[in-house]
């Protein structure tokens, strides 16, 4: 894993077209901890996610990870969006795999690609994770024939093929059933005992209140509330 950094945003400012989306948004995640993106749909949750991980521009403010600096209005050249794809993975709410490989392939593309590591030794590392997050047995298989939970986890590896120290994750239980809701939990508070940090936005707040040790509420491009996740969603229930 790239060495522990904090995510740092400061001041996030993003449009989309005429329409501000996000009105100065100031949120840190430490290493080793989770924090719980929370609001309604359409709050903002996913462009957060979206811009620290240099898929959409923004027009003010700094999104730091270690030595790694977002600035406004541009996404960055190929070599530092590279650096920065090290350092912090993402898992999208429709899991975005490749359905034309099977899962395997899938978790190896980056490392062979992004590393150069020979497809032996990705293999290798992609089994391991695959057998970690309990899917090992869907290796072969193609998106299409996993069910919701196995596609995420399926997701969730490939996220993790570059050792990244953060991890990002956009409304993770969505497609998950109650039984799936509380693995997924585990998995993740085992995640961040190895020391990354992870950002999730999400509406569910049982989920939340499972896994994350801090919450932010996001409010029409606001952050409105943001600390230890009890104290947080104390409030956010009684809303």
């Amino acid at each position: 894993m790239s060495a522990p950094a904090p995510l740092i945003i400061r001041g996030l400012r993003a449009s989309h077209g005429e329409r501000e989306v996000l009105h100065g948004i100031d949120l840190d995640v430490a290493p080793g901890t989770i924090c719980a993106l929370m609001g309604r749909s359409g709050a903002g949750k996913s462009t957060v996610l979206r811009a620290a991980v240099a898929l959409q521009p923004f027009t003010a403010g700094t999104i730091t990870l270690g030595d790694v600096e977002l600035s406004p209005g541009r996404i960055p050249r190929e070599s530092r969006l590279r650096t920065l794809r090290r350092r912090i993975g993402m898992v999208f709410q429709s899991h975005a795999l490749f359905e034309h490989i099977t899962a395997l392939d899938n978790v190896t593309l980056a490392p062979v690609h992004a590393l150069g590591w020979s497809r032996e030794m990705a293999i290798v590392s992609a089994r391991g994770l695959l057998a970690s997050l309990g899917v090992e047995h869907r290796a072969d298989a193609f998106p299409r024939q996993l069910s919701g939970g196995e596609a995420q986890r399926v997701a969730i590896a490939r996220a993790l093929a570059l050792d990244p120290a953060m991890l990002l994750m956009d409304e993770p239980t969505a497609a998950l059933d109650p039984a799936r809701r509380g693995a997924l939990a585990a998995t993740l508070r085992l995640l961040a005992s190895e020391g990354r940090g992870l950002l999730i936005a999400t509406h569910d707040v049982d989920f939340a209140q499972k896994c994350a040790d801090r919450a932010a509420i996001l409010s029409d491009g606001v952050i409105v509330e943001e600390g230890p996740v009890g104290q947080v969603l104390a409030a956010y229930r009684s809303q």
